[in-house]
């Protein structure tokens, strides 16, 4: 049992008994047993949750022997594993932001086609998130985790002999195809793998760091955010582009091989009905009578809709505004990445404590910082302004990830985390039609308009949405 304090509260639902300033926060897997559902966790996974819990107990709030309470979650061996295989992943993903959306820029010089390529990521995840939410909750998370990964790693491969053998590239217009297909390709991959990504963590730490984790999961993304994209850009320049993928593909290998060494997490059993529609409609169900997390997943959506398409279409601010090239447009995203590393540094040193506004004013920095950059023309106002973007981004969707999970029954999870992980599918529309509005108005107004409509939901939010600002 997790004991939450706070102030006096009854949230929507039932799962929390407030009485006396405390609320207490029903076990996980309490509500699985009348679903038909058994949850149990290997011992060796819950003997290396329990040291992690007692090590911190021992060194008073939370500060361990040999590592501050920043750094705590890293005592656990398993999840040092899956930070492993994460940092393949990461790097790869954000080696490919640069490389694919400026060679699709290069090759097509359109917004309209930026924006296509996202679409094609987005149309199959947002359709296999949520069945993938319920393969999660069915079978281990690893190895779907690990099929994906593998999985990547051939799609990289693919491009990297399409750019070898010279069929990829400006030299021919038509190419661009290529491209189209392995954003598709890497769509459909990520919205089967990102829920079990996601909802493994809580299975591997224990209830009290699942913040800390998921922030030092944030920190890891957002250095490879920093280091790769920079990196890419001086490749570009030095190299070629096929330099790149050759990199991911091995960055994928190396995180299979790590995933791969991760032992068996929670196992779950289920009556199976065989109606996977059916039990999709039951995760939903289950978000709408539990309205802290409702909201949380509804702002969290609103907000990477609206504030993540900057990051698509980059190339045109980089060409087109700001007059420089591949290897500025990679520190663009460094800095920005800089900016979120330190945000999730801030947020793993936090208690949990006010994080629904915490949450809140975070969106409200990233969409305030967007609204800037959208209409900068000046270089190193840009460089300032996107490291705030940065900060707010990761705080907004670190804490948004860590309510969600922390407030979920361990039954639901996977299944919630998909709905969750949806989200960014989202984005990816939103990223499509952003480039629409840039293609008829040009970038700036796309960009600052969708940042100036989440500043005003934001403050909406803020002022309105009591029960999602007394989140602990």
């Amino acid at each position: 049992m997790s004991n939450i304090t706070g102030n006096a509260v009854s949230l929507y639902g039932g799962r929390y008994q407030c009485k006396m300033g405390r609320c207490a926060r029903r076990a996980p897997g309490s509500r699985s047993r009348e679903k038909g559902w058994m949850s149990d966790e290997p011992d060796k996974l819950k003997e290396y949750k329990d040291e992690e819990l007692t090590r911190a107990e021992r060194s008073g709030a939370g500060i361990s022997i040999s590592l501050p309470k920043t750094f705590i979650s890293f005592k656990n061996p398993v999840y040092r594993l899956y930070y492993g295989s994460m940092a393949g992943h990461w790097s790869s993903m954000n080696m490919q932001t640069v490389a694919r959306s400026l060679l699709i820029y290069r090759i097509t010089g359109s917004g309209a086609i930026l924006g296509l390529t996202a679409l094609a990521a987005a149309i199959p995840m947002i359709l296999l998130s949520l069945p993938a939410g319920v393969i999660a909750d069915r079978v281990q998370k690893k190895t779907v985790i690990q099929a994906g990964q593998i999985s990547s790693a051939v799609a990289s491969l693919g491009v990297a002999l399409f750019l070898v053998f010279g069929y990829l590239g400006p030299e021919n217009p038509g190419s661009w195809w290529v491209l189209i297909v392995s954003a598709v390709i890497q769509g459909s991959i990520l919205g089967v793998i990102m829920p079990s990504r996601q909802a493994i963590i809580s299975e591997i730490v224990s209830n009290e760091h699942l913040m800390n984790a998921i922030s030092l999961n944030n920190m890891g993304m957002n250095t490879f955010r920093l280091l790769a994209p920079a990196l890419t850009g001086v490749l570009i320049d030095a190299f070629d582009f096929y330099i790149v993928y050759l990199i991911m593909t091995g960055m994928y290998i190396m995180s299979t091989v790590c995933i791969a060494m991760v032992p068996p997490t929670r196992t779950q059993t289920v009556r199976v009905s065989g109606n996977t529609l059916a039990e999709v409609r039951e995760g939903w169900r289950y978000i709408r009578r539990e309205k802290a997390v409702f909201l949380v997943l509804v702002f969290s959506i609103f907000a990477t809709v609206l504030g993540m398409p900057y990051a698509q279409l980059l190339p045109m601010f980089t060409e087109g505004i700001l007059k420089v090239g591949a290897t500025e447009m990679g520190l663009l995203i460094s800095v920005s990445g800089a900016g979120a590393i330190i945000g999730s540094l801030v947020l793993a040193s936090l208690a949990n404590k006010r994080r629904g506004v915490i949450m809140l004013l975070s969106g409200l920095v990233m969409s305030l910082a967007l609204l800037v950059f959208a209409f900068s023309q000046w270089w190193y106002l840009s460089l300032f302004i996107i490291m705030l973007v940065g900060m707010g981004n990761t705080g907004q969707m670190a804490l948004g990830n860590s309510l969600i999970q922390y407030y979920t029954d361990a039954t639901y999870r996977g299944r919630v985390m998909s709905f969750f992980m949806m989200g960014f599918g989202f984005g990816s529309l939103g990223a499509f039609f952003a480039g629409i509005l840039a293609q008829a108005y040009g970038v700036q107004w796309a960009v600052g308009g969708m940042a100036f409509v989440l500043v005003i939901i934001t403050l909406w939010v803020l002022a309105f949405a009591r029960p999602l600002r007394k989140l602990d």
